[in-house]
This record gives structure tokens, sequence and C-alpha cells, in this order.
């Protein structure tokens, strides 16, 4: 009889090892993944930034646009040891600060012409006034890197 629930227990042992052991395999197995999503979700951000960079500084993109579009690739970077945007690349985020209120697609379609124009010149004279600046930090953007 001893020897019965001796053998029972054993198979039980075995058996909750063996589920064990299956968990932990799927738990590495979805570790690799989500660490293979995450790194190609950053090789794209990082191939966008570099791509937008270049546009801007070959005059394919204006400044508004390409300083929108690289503060927000910029900021949602998932990697832990980024430093800010506003730290690393102060003309393009002060760019973008000056900008991002400023209604764009159907809202500026529906607005007067007035203040389509006010808000063009407003934008123009920003750019103007930084472009030197974000010309500099765009260029060291288009060798963007991130260390894994």
């Amino acid at each position: 009889m001893i020897y019965l629930l001796l053998i029972i227990s054993m198979i039980v042992i075995a058996g909750l090892s063996f589920y064990a052991g299956s968990l932990l395999f799927k738990l590495q197995s979805q570790k690799r993944q989500r660490e293979n999503t995450t790194k190609l979700r950053i090789e794209k951000i990082v191939e966008s930034i570099q791509t937008i960079s270049l546009a801007i500084e070959q005059q394919q993109c204006n400044l508004s646009e390409g300083c929108i579009r690289l503060v927000h690739l910029l900021e949602c970077l998932p990697v832990s040891n980024k430093s800010k945007v506003s730290d690393q690349y102060p003309a393009i985020y002060e760019l973008f600060l000056a900008v991002e209120h400023l209604p764009t697609h159907e809202k500026r379609k529906a607005q007067s012409k007035k203040d389509t124009y006010q808000q063009d010149l407003f934008r123009e004279e920003i750019e103007a006034t930084l472009a030197t600046k974000i010309l500099n930090e765009v260029s060291l953007l288009t060798k963007f890197t991130i260390a894994h």
C-alpha cells in the first residue's frame, strides 16, 4: 500500500514538473517573441527618423512637419536609456512646441483664409529663425542609431 502511494505521488510530481517545464518554455518563447517585436519596432522607428531627417535636409519636407514627426518618433522609442528630446534636440523641440497647436487637415480648411495666412506667416518666421540650428540637429539624426 505504501509503495502504491509512493508511485502515485511520484507520478503526480513528474506530471507537475512536466507542466511547470512546459510553462517555463512558453514563457521564454513569449519573452523572445516580445524582444524580437520590440527590436523590429525600434529598427522601424530609427529608419523613419533617418528618412524624415534626410527629407528635411534635402528640403523635401518642410521644417514644421518634419519636426513634429521627429519629436513624436523620438518620444515613442521603446528604450529605457533615452534622453529627453528637448535636451538632445532643442531647436527641433522648440519648433515643435511653437507649431504643434496649429490646426491641420479639416480644421485648417475650415478656418478663414486670414487665420491661415497669419498662421503660415508665424510658422515661416519661426522656421526661418530656427532653420540653421534645426538643420544641424537633423544632420545628426540622419545617422541616428540606438544601441540594443
